[in-house]
């Protein structure tokens, strides 16, 4: 069990949290979905209530350490503070002089947003002094930034170090992610399928691996299905191809076959020679993909396949899309895929931002069972492993 924010006392205290704000945006810098923030207004809202002095933290995108006008966290603030309906402050940097002017002069019922905290190399690199430099701002360290808590990152583990276990805890959204994970883990009715997508096999091997074990059927779509058809001997033309996973790719297939876990790849796709709302696609099957033409999206068979593997299932995980959904008409597959779990009368369980982005396009959000905001964070504790971000704030009498 993490130990809940209910389960210490904050009030009329500072409170540090650390939020997953990592929204997807236009080439406008406008938010296209704002999920990840309306999560996290339960456990901010507690702490106003609670008369606290907040300070919030978050990263957006991949910056390199340096500040990039496109990563900042401005369009952010100004939906966070339109959503909260109250004054929030926004700091224009993470721990430098405007940041540290503004929490100083922060009062009792305030909300003040740092900048991108992964504008700072210290953040990535777990480093300690950055993780006591942020640590400084306030009294109590709330995580509930679900979404990174598989990474060892200065905000969400090195943190932990500088607050002892009456002035650390999970927030709501957290506590909920991390406990729904676990009762799915201790007795999931069966058949338990597997859907992993997404554009690459390598961050999601040994999840793969680790949880062959646990289910009856793995369905694997998006481009890293393009390494296992390779593997499997076939010419998959342009396609995305991670060569050097194939003797990987292998291993999950026999390990499949080993455990009697059905395994299910696309047998046709939709192929075109680049990725652009222009370009002339076609459907073909798996064995025929033209030379310099690549598969961007499952095809119609595929989906009836995927649907009919679908059919039975009692809980369906879902990781990944099945396509580049980004254009629409490499959607549809993702968008069927995405109806089929959705109308199964099963526990279904969605996995990550661009799944739950797919979801939500594809107008299914209110019929899943559970939409969890980290992707690979909830793979990683489907897995059973022990998240670096929640780690430091389990209660002791773990289960």
């Amino acid at each position: 069990m993490v130990r809940s924010i209910r389960d210490i006392d904050i009030e009329n205290k500072r409170v540090f949290i650390r939020c997953d704000f990592n929204v997807p945006l236009d080439e406008f810098m406008n938010i296209t979905d704002d999920r990840r923030i309306r999560s996290a207004i339960q456990t901010i809202r507690y702490c106003l209530d609670q008369k606290c002095t907040v300070v919030i933290a978050s990263h957006l995108g991949r910056p390199k350490g340096i500040f990039e006008a496109k990563y900042s966290l401005d369009p952010v603030f100004k939906r966070l503070t339109r959503i909260l309906n109250c004054n929030v402050k926004f700091a224009k940097d993470v721990i430098g002089v405007d940041a540290k002017e503004k929490v100083a002069s922060l009062e009792n019922g305030e909300v003040l947003l740092l900048e991108n905290l992964r504008f700072d190399k210290g953040e990535t690199k777990n480093d300690e002094n950055f993780a006591k430099e942020l640590a400084s701002f306030a009294e109590i360290f709330i995580n509930d930034a679900f979404g990174v808590c598989h990474r060892a990152h200065a905000s969400v583990e090195a943190i932990t170090k500088f607050f002892d276990t009456d002035h650390s805890a999970a927030g709501f959204l957290l506590q909920k992610e991390v406990e729904f994970s676990k009762n799915l883990l201790k007795a999931p009715a069966r058949p338990f399928v597997a859907v992993v997508g997404g554009s690459k096999v390598s961050g999601k091997l040994q999840a793969l691996i680790n949880l062959l074990p646990r289910i009856d059927k793995l369905i694997i779509g998006g481009g890293m299905a393009f390494t296992f058809l390779k593997a499997q001997g076939l010419d998959v033309g342009n396609s995305l191809v991670e060569d050097d996973l194939i003797p990987e790719a292998l291993n999950v297939l026999e390990e499949a076959r080993k455990l009697g876990v059905k395994l299910y790849l696309p047998v046709d796709v939709v192929a075109a020679q680049t990725f652009s709302q222009e370009s002339a696609i076609k459907f073909v099957t798996t064995q025929e993909i033209p030379k310099g033409w690549m598969g961007l999206d499952i095809g119609p068979a595929s989906s009836r396949l995927f649907r009919e593997a679908l059919s039975d299932a009692q809980t369906i995980l879902w990781n990944g899309p099945m396509g580049v959904f980004e254009l629409e008409k490499f959607a549809k597959g993702s968008f069927k895929i995405s109806h089929a779990i959705s109308e199964a009368h099963a526990t279904t369980v969605v996995g990550g931002g661009d799944t739950a982005d797919v979801v939500a396009r594809a107008g299914d959000a209110d019929e899943m069972t559970f939409i969890s905001t980290g992707g690979g964070a909830s793979l990683e504790l489907i897995e059973g492993k022990e998240l670096p971000g929640v780690k430091p704030l389990n209660t002791k009498e773990m289960d």
